[in-house]
């Protein structure tokens, strides 16, 4: 090796270890922590603050001095100001006012403890915490603990993840749950195009009430399985995998009802098939929605049972429409089928050039 080379390493490995502790000990925890009790008719919280984010946000050149009692003292209504309007509690969707009452100086942390109470009903059926403590420092995490009993439930907000809800497990949070993913999964099948197509690309050829419903049933039954497969996290294949898929059995449908024969009526055995991708894409969804792990079960049903009503409403629509259709002209209700089919071929393959192509690809 060059000697040049070894004494530039050398150089640059000094300088880590010159600059390396100044920088961590600039901060050396960029951590909250946030504890809150759920008691009849309130909510107790505590909330573990770094002096270096204090100083920093309330502009003070010494972080050291808010170790000072007195002069913690003289900062609490200003830092209480600031994190209030930093702070947001819900309960039951309400928002709730956070009154704070004290704080402590805790040495040994080279933090501030402040102590604060939130009015809540008498039983809190659910609550959602939001916002960024410290926005100035990007890595800045806030750990959650929250006590119901002798129950724990724990979360981490920060820059990517900056709410948080909790549903108690009690009656009234199990309703409450039921009340927010039921209308979600109902939204979800109502404005999701490439679900609703591959409903309405199935229904297409009509059919008896019982080969309608056996359709249903398949891409109910299938979508469950992974949509819970999924949402459990036991088999989660990529969206780039699974958004093209979803395309691909657009096309299918659409293709199938143009090569169908008399006699020939595979469309429940497709449904049951192509079900099961598109349970993976309900999934993705709901994934984003931050299940609540003590609630997982209802909330899961629920959002399972809204995707179904969302459904049912789309099936009973456009089946009625295209049967009337028939029975008025069984002419045009061919002709309605082959446009319909040719539609669904082209929305499916645009769909999959999209994802394929412009979104990233099959990963």
């Amino acid at each position: 090796m060059p000697p040049y080379l070894s004494v530039s390493r050398f150089a640059l490995l000094a300088l880590f270890v010159l600059f390396a502790p100044a920088r961590a000990a600039a901060h050396p925890v960029p951590f909250s922590y946030l504890d809150l009790r759920l008691q009849p008719g309130a909510i107790d919280g505590t909330l573990v603050v770094h002096i270096l984010d204090v100083a920093h946000d309330l502009s003070r050149a010494r972080a050291e001095d808010l170790l000072d009692p007195a002069v913690a003292a003289g900062q609490f209504q200003a830092l209480t100001t600031m994190l209030t309007g930093r702070l947001r509690i819900l309960v039951d969707g309400q928002p709730a006012p956070i009154e704070w009452t004290r704080m402590d100086v805790a040495p040994e942390r080279q933090s501030l403890k402040l102590y604060f109470r939130v009015p809540a009903p008498a039983a809190v059926p659910s609550m959602q915490l939001s916002g960024r403590l410290f926005p100035y420092d990007s890595n800045h995490k806030t750990f959650v603990n929250v006590y119901e009993g002798d129950l724990l439930t724990q979360a981490i907000l920060d820059s990517t993840k900056t709410t948080f809800d909790y549903f108690a497990g009690t009656r009234q949070g199990r309703i409450a749950v039921v009340g927010r993913f039921l209308p979600s999964g109902i939204h979800h099948i109502l404005v999701g195009p490439d679900h609703l197509l591959f409903l309405i690309g199935l229904l297409l050829l009509g059919g008896t009430i019982r080969r309608l419903a056996l359709i249903v049933t398949g891409f109910t039954v299938a979508h469950s399985i992974t949509l819970s497969l999924a949402a459990l996290n036991l088999v989660n294949p990529p969206s780039s995998i699974i958004e093209p898929a979803i395309a691909l059995s657009i096309i299918y449908v659409g293709v199938d009802n143009l090569m169908v024969k008399t006699g020939r009526d595979l469309r429940p055995w497709i449904a049951l098939a192509f079900g099961l991708i598109h349970g993976f894409g309900f999934a993705n969804v709901l994934r984003e929605m931050d299940l609540p792990s003590r609630a997982l079960g209802w909330s899961l049903l629920s959002f399972n049972i809204g995707v179904e009503l969302g459904q049912l409403a789309v099936v009973a629509v456009v089946a009625t429409l295209l049967a009337g259709v028939r029975s008025w002209s069984a002419a045009l209700g061919r002709r309605v089928a082959l446009a319909g089919s040719l539609a669904v071929i082209a929305a499916g393959g645009f769909w999959f050039v999209e994802r394929v192509f412009l979104s990233g690809g099959i990963r």
